[in-house]
């Protein structure tokens, strides 16, 4: 039977230029959610992140992915990882950097354009990255990230500089992805996208201050706003 845990850390322990940005962390992440990263810039959100994709060295504690320590090969085709800068070539256009990637992942040459009119660059595909604003070449990373199906989808602040109807598209589609069984992570330093989420794992100083709903999170703090909710957390903790 598959495990309902999708990512699994205990005594996460990072250190980057001689500072512990991790500290001793442990936390689940359940398999078919939406869960939200949030916290403060400098809370340790991309170094947790780049930890569960296998790319940040760490200095203590283990952490699996789907059942298999993070970074191993064989979950390269399972987990997407999408960085807060593009991660596309900026000389192709939209739909010839999906059709390399569709390539390098072997993947059905067919989810090019599903995946094209899924992040709403239908108009743009024909168009060289380096045109496009920042907002869209995020959107054709994504798009990338798409290609395969993934099981995992990792996202380091996917929403940033987009207008309020694409992030509300995004979020929904985020959600339809879970519906449809895939674990979605998405890291984010504004509060008001904690209402999006299914779970939330709240983070400060290297630290999980609460792992929880929001309306969990509104129960247990007494607060509506989920700002307000979350300071109210962090000053306890």
């Amino acid at each position: 039977m598959e495990s309902p845990v999708a990512v699994t850390a205990d005594g996460l322990t990072i250190v980057r230029g001689g500072n512990e940005v991790v500290r001793e962390l442990s936390v689940t992440l359940a398999r078919g959610r939406v869960t939200g990263l949030l916290g403060p810039s400098g809370a340790g959100k991309t170094t947790l992140i780049r930890a569960i994709v296998g790319v940040q060295i760490v200095q203590g504690g283990t952490i699996d992915v789907l059942g298999l320590p993070a970074g191993s090969p064989a979950l390269r085709r399972r987990v997407a990882y999408v960085t807060q800068q593009p991660s596309v070539y900026a000389d192709l256009t939209v739909r010839e950097n999906l059709r390399y990637f569709v390539r390098v992942l072997d993947a059905d040459p067919v989810q090019v354009d599903d995946a094209i009119e899924t992040v709403d660059l239908g108009g743009h595909r024909d168009r060289v990255v380096r045109t496009l604003s920042g907002g869209e070449r995020s959107r054709v990373s994504l798009a990338s990230a798409l290609l395969g199906g993934p099981e995992l989808l990792v996202l380091d602040e996917p929403t940033v500089g987009l207008d309020p109807v694409l992030r509300r598209d995004l979020w929904n589609m985020f959600h339809r992805l879970a519906d449809q069984g895939a674990t979605l992570l998405v890291s984010s330093h504004v509060m008001d996208e904690a209402a999006r989420c299914d779970d939330l794992l709240l983070m400060r100083d290297g630290r999980i201050v609460a792992a929880t709903t929001p309306a969990g999170l509104r129960e247990e703090t007494g607060k509506e706003d989920l700002e307000e909710a979350f300071l109210a957390v962090a000053e306890a903790s």
